[in-house]
């Protein structure tokens, strides 16, 4: 299917590419991330290693499912607010079909041992993922901004794992601290 010369990617193109992502896409939205990554900078090169970024630190920050905010943030960036929705509902449909399914076998599928295997394996495969994708956000947050970065990232861990600091505060007080400070200080000087 060809794409308009304005738009880099068909709205029908966007819908399957974001349904076959949310019905394959295991672990939360974190998992996601990795996905869009590989099949929008990597493949398509539609959006760029630093967008990517923002875009999961936009959704990040957002209340609602990681997953779903990605996709729409993602799908605004590529097509305006048509992209934003056809995102929202490529994210959900998967969700919903295999709810309803689940929901008609829930007692089959509660007392299978495969089933149950299968999940239990998922688990470790999606921690790894999570610390691939973490590393690599990280790192390219440390070639903008090193002490910057480094500095948040570090006092993050602490505020977090000593302290037993909610996460999403660590993230709304680091983010109002962020807009702040880049407002009063160009990106450049904090290098």
């Amino acid at each position: 299917m060809k794409n308009n010369t304005n738009d880099p990617i068909s709205l029908l193109d966007l819908f399957l590419t974001f349904f076959r992502i949310n019905a394959i896409t295991f672990g939360g939205g974190y998992t996601i991330v990795v996905v869009l990554r590989d099949e929008f900078v990597v493949r398509k090169k539609l959006i760029s290693d630093e967008e990517m970024l923002n875009l999961t630190a936009l959704a990040q920050s957002g209340p609602g499912a990681m997953a779903i905010n990605t996709s729409v943030l993602t799908g605004y960036r590529l097509r305006g607010l048509p992209g934003a929705i056809i995102c929202m509902l490529s994210s959900v449909l998967p969700c919903l079909i295999v709810i309803t399914i689940i929901s008609y076998f829930y007692q089959e599928f509660k007392e299978n041992f495969f089933i149950n295997s299968a999940l239990k394996g998922m688990g470790g495969v999606i921690a790894g993922v999570l610390v691939i994708t973490t590393i690599n956000m990280g790192i390219k947050a440390m070639e903008k901004t090193p002490i910057f970065s480094g500095l948040i990232m570090a006092v993050s861990f602490v505020l977090s794992f000593f302290l037993d600091i909610n996460s999403a505060l660590i993230i709304f007080i680091f983010g109002i601290f962020g807009i702040v400070l880049f407002s009063l200080i160009k990106e450049e000087d904090l290098r």
